[in-house]
């Protein structure tokens, strides 16, 4: 779910564009700032719960890493931790900001949040029109209206027969006696239908004129000597009958603009007479993925990592409603990477890691020296908190930049690319809702925390009756340090915690993950 703005409303994107300074070193730099080089260590670990397990909570979140380094003990408590020894500028960030100048110049999580929606739809609105069977997961670009009443004339909603007026009823010859078809779909306007007599009728055909109702065959019986149908049950007027315009009449409102498209919508859009649908285009998202120390096959070795983000972003990406191309590994090489975005014509760049103020951390060097304007340069959240949002110059693409530590980089796609994408793909954004959460779980002093949950069903008895009724909970997960998959592979969301924490029974607002089941969620489905 899409998180609600603050109370306080946050700037406009207008208002919220500094430029990256000129010079190699920008402003927030000559400061001592250094969004990726804090030691994102919280107060202590959350909760455990069922899933069992250690965690890690330091987040010096700008490099990439799938996993601890070898000879960093998962289980080493954060305050005791030298360092992550998962990332790649562990060891190539220089000096460190004090924490309050950080947290002075990161902006608030639900403020970054509101501002990258806001920035999505304040996009130029664009519009395609596309053959009705090619709309599947687009989004409706203007509401859906009818094009005709449904149903666009009286039909039966039985087999069976139709009947005028009292019974018994006399069955019209050649016309519902034994063996006869009687009135199909698809067919004529059928005659119209004397006062006492009866015709069969199939479910989906036209009503005849002047009938009264139509009897399920269930429901009635026939004497074939006397040529006679009989009602077993009271018939009244207008049963099993859908009259014309029941659902709908020309005109109506059937679907608001931002309306995914799903096999339903499709079904819906063809009965209301559309070949066609007019929609928003998908947002086009290139994704590049820097650092020299990253392997994309085989183990570990010789100070190199496989690249947990390059096969993970694309397809979360997809499952938000992107089209998205290929990553590309440029390495830490800067003049690749101003060469990507300044040639990049997609709506969307995403860059994993780099986002630091290292040697060879290059984003806000490249950013600066093109003239782009930041949107969001750090975000008060854990795991995650140097992310970056830039709109690149002459109206080119935005830009997220993501940490390079991978649940450091959900945190980033969760806050920033998720809301944004939703407007530049023209869907509405997500109502926030909350669930209780069973476990205490420890907060950062200042910022927001993000914790991978799963969604479970607690049975209490009724009173008196022994009957169980479902309690819907979350329950927060282990492994859920900035360089840890482990958790967010196993969960269906993530949950807020405000800073300083929540007591187990306290109320947190969940983000859901775009695959995660609709609820009710069944017990056992994330087990």
């Amino acid at each position: 779910m899409v998180a609600g703005q603050s109370s306080r409303e946050p700037r406009s994107v207008a208002q919220s564009q500094p430029r990256v300074g000129a010079s190699a070193q920008s402003p927030r730099q000559s400061a001592g700032h250094s969004s990726g080089q804090s030691s994102e260590r919280g107060p202590g670990p959350s909760a455990g719960s069922s899933e069992g397990g250690p965690h890690q909570s330091s987040d010096h979140s700008s490099g990439h890493s799938a996993a601890p380094s070898p000879g960093h003990s998962p289980d080493q408590k954060p305050g005791n931790s030298p360092g992550n020894g998962s990332g790649h500028d562990s060891g190539r960030s220089s000096g460190q900001a004090p924490a309050r100048d950080r947290r002075r110049q990161a902006t608030a999580w639900r403020e970054a949040r509101a501002l990258a929606a806001r920035a999505g739809r304040g996009a130029a609105p664009r519009t395609q029109r596309l053959p009705l069977d090619r709309t599947l997961g687009h989004v409706l670009a203007e509401p859906l209206a009818a094009l005709t009443d449904l149903p666009s004339f009286d039909t039966s909603a039985m087999d069976g027969w139709v009947v005028a007026g009292p019974g018994p009823w006399v069955l019209g010859k050649g016309e519902g006696g034994s063996g006869e078809l009687g009135i199909l779909a698809g067919h004529s306007t059928p005659v119209p239908l004397p006062d006492g007599d009866g015709v069969r009728i199939a479910t989906g055909a036209r009503i005849p004129a002047n009938a009264t109702a139509v009897i399920r065959s269930e429901h009635a019986h026939v004497d074939e000597a006397k040529g006679l149908l009989y009602a077993q049950r009271q018939v009244v007027p207008g049963q099993d009958i859908r009259p014309r315009g029941q659902e709908c009449r020309s005109g109506d409102q059937l679907l608001p603009a931002g309306t995914l498209v799903t096999p339903a919508v499709l079904g819906l859009s063809a009965a209301a007479g559309y070949d066609e649908l007019v929609t928003v285009p998908r947002p086009r998202v290139d994704v590049l993925v820097l650092g020299d120390e990253l392997l994309t096959a085989g183990l570990p070795h010789d100070g190199l990592i496989r690249d947990a983000l390059g096969p993970m972003i694309g397809p979360w990406l997809r499952a938000l409603g992107a089209e998205v191309s290929a990553p590309r590994r440029l390495g830490d090489d800067a003049e690749a990477l101003q060469h990507a975005l300044t040639t990049s014509d997609a709506d969307l760049v995403i860059t994993t890691g780099g986002t630091a103020a290292g040697p060879v951390d290059h984003v806000h060097p490249v950013l600066a020296k093109i003239g782009a304007g930041l949107l969001v340069d750090g975000v008060a959240v854990r795991p995650g908190h140097p992310m970056l949002l830039a709109r690149l110059p002459s109206g080119g693409p935005y830009l997220v930049g993501l940490p390079g530590n991978p649940l450091a980089a959900v945190s980033g796609l969760l806050t920033l690319a998720e809301p944004l994408l939703r407007g530049l793909g023209g869907r509405a954004p997500e109502e926030p809702y909350r669930v209780v959460v069973r476990d205490e779980v420890h907060g950062h002093p200042h910022d927001t925390r993000l914790v991978p949950v799963v969604h479970r069903i607690r049975s209490t008895e009724g009173a008196g009756s022994g009957a169980g009724t479902g309690v819907v909970h979350v329950v927060p997960l282990h492994y859920n340090g900035p360089a840890m998959l482990r958790g967010i592979a196993a969960a269906d969301g993530l949950a807020v915690v405000p800073p300083g924490g929540v007591r187990s029974g306290t109320e947190v607002e969940i983000l859901d993950l775009p695959w995660a089941s609709a609820t009710p969620w069944t017990e056992g489905c994330f087990t």
